[in-house]
């Protein structure tokens, strides 16, 4: 997800997608841990787009 979609969202819609990205990214931490994911990539890129979120999140609160 790039930072300008990022940046289009509602904070509702920026607090649901940064809860569901990160289930989804424990979800692989733990199956990457149980057995190796076809693609370990794609942890790295869910733990970037959760920052980004959060950080998008952050600086809508402190504005």
């Amino acid at each position: 997800m790039k930072q300008s979609e990022i940046q289009q969202l509602s904070n509702e819609e920026l607090v649901a997608k940064l809860a569901s990205l990160k289930k989804e990214y424990a979800d692989m931490k733990v199956s990457h841990g149980v057995s190796q994911l076809e693609n370990p990539m794609v942890i790295r890129a869910a733990r970037k787009t959760v920052a980004r979120l959060a950080t998008e999140l952050s600086k809508r609160e402190l504005q």
